[in-house]
């Protein structure tokens, strides 16, 4: 196997706005952000809209409400 050709990885939170749920995993993402976790460790945290949490697959229905298209995505975070 080569040397330093892979990229490091490390500890990160990932958090889904959607819920507020979070997990630990590993990951070559990074943030500006941090969280204290449980244990009591400082570790960049990650946002995603989606996880297992909210996912229709795994939860058997939608947990979240509906959150409109393109244009009213928009226009919402402009404040057209």
């Amino acid at each position: 196997m080569k040397r330093d050709i892979h990229p490091t990885s490390h500890e990160v939170v990932f958090m889904d706005v959607n819920s507020g749920y979070r997990f630990l995993s590993r990951s070559t993402k990074t943030s500006n952000e941090t969280v204290e976790w449980e244990d009591g460790k400082t570790y960049p945290v990650i946002k995603v809209e989606t996880s297992s949490d909210t996912h229709p697959f795994y939860t058997g229905r939608q947990k979240f409400g509906e959150k409109g298209g393109r244009a009213e995505q928009f226009k919402k975070k402009y404040q057209m």
